[in-house]
């Protein structure tokens, strides 16, 4: 049994005077590339990591859900009968609307019983690494396998999401919950967000003697406050304006055409979007035609897409980014929503410790916060452990 799944089982016991049910996992996530596609219906490819959030579950013999979890002293209860997205809030409200959107994906939750979960993680909170995804795709495959739903696994990233959308308030896309559950080791999840279709594609960074290395600035973000939504918002005033139905129909050729149209700002956050899906495109390709050994140039031009388009950095990711890539890094590009978070750097093995020194004075340098810097592997996506 390894360590989660015992820690878990015995917060549940300590939080509720029982031994649970079962346990369950779901992996946060990196996005590898194709940042603020998924909402424009584009590209993405993330992988599952192996940092993840454990759910254990027992059964109650009445209609009441309960969660607690090691974020918080308290526990949090719902009554399935009067559940809804904007009765719940805080970090309950993840694993209480994944419940909720169940049942708008058509759970029958008027003939099961409530349940009793205890939540633990140790993905990293507000380093862009989709902590909130682990939570609710740990508690959507729990809950499926436990009441029988028998929904497959992209039914259950959308069931995610609603629950993301609605009862947290963050409109986000559904790129993160897919790489929770349909994660595979050592490979990304290269994903249509349109159609919704992923394949598995192999990284090979092992046997390319390549570490992912994270740097988590620890500049904390949330996606359900503005600077988020603000994007959201250009990306669709954009394509109305193009007179398209989402910025997956904009082409690089069209974007000519769309400086004519748009004002600066509008046309810079098109321009972005429009780069960045070719540029998944293009490094899915590159890894299968020539190894992980080629992409670094994509990251690369991710970033400075992401900084000077998107304008969603800040200080502390860009210095992280320029440290990685002045330390001999392959490519490096900040991850996630952005506003804060982490920057990832694909680094040969052998440079990994020096690399982390180098990022680690260049912080202290600044009088920036000391970063968390660790490496991560692609991993397996959520899955029953006991």
């Amino acid at each position: 049994m390894t360590d989660h799944v015992a820690s878990a089982q015995h917060g549940f016991a300590e939080r509720y005077g029982r031994r649970p049910a079962g346990v369950w996992s779901a992996p946060g996530r990196v996005n590898l590339i194709g940042e603020h596609t998924d909402y424009n219906d584009g590209f993405v490819f993330p992988f599952a990591i192996d940092r993840r959030t454990t759910v254990a579950l027992g059964d109650r013999d009445d209609r009441l859900v309960r969660v607690s979890s090691t974020f918080s002293p308290e526990t949090v209860e719902a009554h399935l009968d009067t559940l809804t997205p904007d009765a719940v809030s805080g970090w309950a409200a993840y694993p209480l609307g994944v419940v909720w959107a169940l049942g708008e994906f058509g759970a029958d939750l008027e003939h099961v019983r409530g349940v009793d979960l205890h939540i633990e993680s140790d993905v990293p909170v507000g380093a862009g690494l989709s902590s909130s995804a682990a939570i609710e795709c740990a508690v959507a495959l729990a809950l499926d396998e436990h009441w029988g739903l028998g929904m497959d696994r992209p039914t259950l990233a959308k069931v995610g999401r609603l629950a993301e959308n609605r009862a947290v308030g963050a409109p986000t896309g559904i790129m993160d919950q897919s790489a929770s559950l349909l994660g595979e080791a050592d490979s990304g999840v290269f994903l249509d967000c349109r159609s919704l279709d992923a394949d598995v594609i192999p990284l090979g960074f092992a046997e390319a003697g390549l570490s992912l290395l994270v740097i988590d600035t620890r500049v904390s973000h949330t996606h359900a406050t503005g600077g988020y939504a603000a994007r959201r918002a250009s990306c669709e005033a954009g394509a109305r304006i193009l007179g398209v139905e989402s910025l997956r129909d904009v082409r690089v050729e069209d974007l000519d055409r769309a400086r004519e149209l748009l004002d600066d700002e509008t046309f810079r956050r098109v321009r972005h979007v429009v780069t960045e899906d070719q540029r998944v495109l293009d490094t899915v390709r590159t890894l299968r035609e020539q190894g992980p050994g080629a992409i670094g140039l994509l990251l690369d031009a991710s970033h400075v897409s992401m900084r000077d388009d998107f304008e969603i950095s800040v200080p502390e990711l860009d210095l992280a980014v320029e440290t990685a890539q002045a330390g001999g890094a392959v490519g490096a590009r900040m991850t996630g929503g952005g506003f804060g978070g982490a920057a990832i750097a694909l680094v040969g093995d052998a440079l990994v410790p020096e690399l982390r020194r180098r990022v680690e004075a260049a912080f202290a340098e600044r009088g920036y916060r000391e970063p968390a810097i660790f490496t991560v592997h692609a991993a397996q996506g959520a899955r029953r452990d006991a």
